[in-house]
């Protein structure tokens, strides 16, 4: 199973569409949900009570997540001591990681850095200066012997031409990254959609530039003989390849879990606090009993869409803060998406029937903190 550890709610960052939009989003209705505004922001249970939990799980995956989860050196440290065959992933703005040992940054699997394209677009979002810093940082850690995966995870908005940036990183010179995966700036806030021209931008700009970039994916297959390893093109592509039924991808509250700074247990840490779906405590609940725990309800239960996409983000399906003109426009993102890659489908088929590209091409691990869906 694999498992967030919220290490802390606090960020050294003041990202505009994080901190500037939670300053603008005190007092958001959440239809009723009862939210804990109690939570620690700081990890408050000790690592024996973790150990406990965790003892009948074998080879448990440990996603470190924040804020930003490399304020909690120590204890990030301490776990990863206590833990000796746990596989290990950091979900990281990418800042602090020179300060961390290579007896440690090289035992985790993955690295997911927030990066959201080149220097210009990314210190236009996260601050001056983050990009470079970010690089160094990088290119430190490969330099002192990490294997894994370096994947930059981009927050999207409306600054963003999504084929150009997604470029930008995933043939980038400044620094060493292996794949790159996009979230949309979207349903996450509550007052922030009527101030913004989120449909213009979705139909002129990222839908359209969406198709070029599936165009590109497939051209560099048949130039290349390989797989740009775009994980909203990966993922979705292994399951149209493999007509496999996927389940929320990100394995939100069936086979990924996120255990809060108070050691609560909910289906993933963007739900934090809401406490209608706390799952139980690690001090008292087992692993066996969350399997299976929660899934999406209407509209993603009933869309036709569902088996390829998986479901919309969990807590974007259960708090609907666009209401439903905004949930379907992020929906219908989704659907563009993923209908190009089913156009490209048989060429991809041929492709890999001709040998041009390497079977397992489209393998990836599931359940690492990676939603697929943006």
């Amino acid at each position: 199973m694999s498992f967030y550890v919220t290490l802390t709610t606090r960020c050294n960052l003041k990202c505009s569409y994080c901190y500037g939009k939670a300053c603008d989003d005190f007092g958001s209705d959440f239809h009723g949900l009862e939210i804990d505004y109690a939570v620690p922001t700081r990890i408050a249970y000790e690592t024996p009570v973790l150990r406990e939990f965790l003892r009948r799980t074998s080879k448990p995956m440990l996603v470190f997540y924040g804020g930003e989860p490399l304020l909690e050196m120590r204890r990030l440290k301490e776990i990863m001591n206590t833990f000796p065959d746990a596989r290990f992933v950091l979900q990281t703005n990418g800042l602090l990681l020179d300060r961390l040992d290579p007896k440690y940054t090289n035992r985790f699997e993955s690295f997911f850095v927030s990066l959201d394209g080149d220097e210009a677009l990314t210190d236009f979002y996260r601050g001056k200066g983050t990009y470079r810093r970010v690089a160094e940082n990088l290119k430190r850690i490969k330099r002192d012997g990490f294997a894994g995966e370096i994947v930059a995870r981009m927050t999207v908005g409306e600054a963003t031409e999504i084929d150009k940036q997604v470029l930008a990183l995933a043939f980038n010179g400044d620094m060493p990254i292996s794949a790159v995966h996009w979230q949309l700036d979207a349903l996450f806030w509550q007052n922030d959609y009527l101030k913004r021209d989120f449909r213009g931008w979705v139909e002129g700009s990222y839908n359209p530039r969406i198709r070029a970039l599936v165009h590109f994916w497939l051209e560099h297959m048949k130039t290349r003989g390989a797989v740009l390893r775009l994980y909203p093109f990966l993922g979705v592509m292994a399951s149209l390849l493999e007509e496999e039924r996927s389940k929320l991808r990100c394995g939100a509250g069936s086979e990924m879990f996120n255990i809060q700074t108070d050691g609560n247990i909910t289906p993933c840490p963007v739900m934090g606090g809401m406490k209608d779906f706390y799952l139980g405590n690690i001090k008292e609940t087992t692993p066996d009993q969350l399997k299976n725990s929660i899934f999406v309800s209407d509209p993603c239960s009933r869309c036709d869409a569902l088996e390829v996409c998986g479901g919309r983000c969990l807590y974007a399906n259960v708090t609907k803060l666009w209401g439903s003109e905004g949930f379907d426009l992020v929906c219908g993102t989704v659907r563009n998406m993923v209908d190009a890659l089913r156009e490209i489908k048989p060429e991809v088929e041929q492709l890999m029937e001709a040998g041009t590209i390497p079977s397992g091409s489209f393998d990836y691990v599931k359940y690492n903190g990676c939603e697929v869906i943006p």
